[in-house]
């Protein structure tokens, strides 16, 4: 008798749908999303601009958390030219919150060379548009379809999710293999006009039916095309991700007070916010209390050129940035001489009253920070 194999099954690609059931396909879509199309901002007519600013927005981060942003940006900034014009702290202080800001200054970047190379005049090709900083394909392939209805396909997270399911794929989709399959289908399924709302549908099912977990098959308009529900695997497809390992990591935050002002210094292009502004924040290791003051002296004379005097820790901050788990320790400091210099180590360096950072664009824990600063400093003192 033959020994049973061990070796997992070998998963082979499945064919592209017919030209029946892509028709069918596209027509019910359409017809469900007439009907279920959320009425967000960037909706509103044909702007290519509004287009380009909410998908970049969008990247990994929900629609609710972008909406109130789309709308500060635009009304800040309500075209190409005048994005270009501005300055690069007032783009990074209205992205603040929203995360990834290389974004961000991609978008700021793209806009002057819009401004530069196109005249203003946002391009209409792909090969035009994939050559603007922080955009891909599948960027690209959204902007051209949405406001121009350009017959580009698209592929992000959710109608990477939608499109396995439909065919279905048990590879991986995010691998080569499964990603070209993907893509393929995606450029089959396009409609030869309307392709804008087509592929906004598209997104939108995967968004509000074709979910992560608990898809809600029961309300899809397409589910008797779908693969995965016809086999019971809308599950297991696509397979899980690799659960990220976290890296436990000990920070500290000095405020260094001097004359009724604190100290900010401006993250530099190799540290994590760069471009942002934060109080001197840097790895810590000692524990013991006198290690531990030594430490904080002399890493902000690193950082600043400061010499500061420890005082009390304010506050502990957790929070996570990409792999790593940070427990931020928050301290205050007094200045006890300075310099005159506005820069130090190449990162500028400003003193400033609490009113004042508002003005700034900050770290997410530096304008947590600043809030309990700011609450703190509002509290009516006791009378002794």
């Amino acid at each position: 008798m033959a020994a049973r194999s061990t070796k997992s099954p070998r998963h082979t690609t499945p064919a592209l749908p017919k030209a029946a059931w892509r028709a069918a396909f596209r027509r019910r879509l359409l017809a469900w999303y007439r009907r279920a199309a959320r009425p967000l901002p960037w909706r509103r007519g044909k702007n290519v601009y509004h287009t380009w600013v909410s998908e970049i927005m969008l990247q990994q981060t929900q629609v609710a958390t972008v909406e109130p942003y789309f709308e500060r940006f635009t009304a800040a900034f309500p075209t190409v030219a005048d994005l270009a014009a501005a300055d690069e702290q007032d783009v990074l202080r209205l992205w603040e919150g929203l995360g990834y800001y290389r974004r961000a200054r991609q978008m700021h970047a793209a806009a002057q060379q819009i401004v530069a190379e196109h005249g203003g005049e946002f391009p209409r090709t792909a090969a035009e548009v994939n050559r603007l900083p922080g955009i891909g394909r599948y960027t690209a392939g959204a902007i051209l379809s949405i406001a121009f209805d350009a017959r580009e396909p698209i592929l992000e997270a959710n109608t990477r999710r939608l499109l396995a399911r439909l065919l279905p794929l048990r590879e991986d989709p995010h691998r080569t293999a499964g990603e070209r399959t993907l893509w393929q289908l995606a450029e089959a399924l396009l409609p030869k006009r309307d392709v804008g709302h087509f592929n906004q549908a598209l997104m939108e099912l995967g968004s509000l039916v074709c979910t992560p977990k608990h898809p809600r098959c029961g309300q899809c308009p397409v589910e008797s095309l779908c693969g995965a529900a016809a086999a019971g695997l809308q599950q297991e497809i696509p397979p899980p991700k690799t659960p990220p390992r976290w890296q436990q990591v000990r920070e500290a935050a000095v405020v260094v007070g001097r004359r009724g002002r604190v100290l900010l210094r401006q993250c530099q292009a190799d540290e994590r916010w760069s471009g942002l502004w934060d109080f001197p924040r840097f790895p810590l290791q000692a524990k013991r209390a006198d290690r531990l003051r030594q430490e904080l002296v002399a890493k902000v004379a690193k950082l600043t050129g400061v010499a500061i005097e420890p005082g009390e820790q304010l506050a502990t901050l957790r929070h996570g940035v990409t792999r790593f788990r940070i427990t931020l320790e928050c301290y205050e400091a007094h200045c006890e001489a300075v310099g005159t210099a506005r820069t130090h180590r190449g990162a500028s360096l400003r003193w400033l009253r609490l009113g004042e950072l508002e003005d700034y664009p900050l770290s997410t824990t530096g304008r947590r920070l600043a809030r309990l600063l700011e609450a703190r400093d509002a509290k009516p003192r006791r009378a002794k």
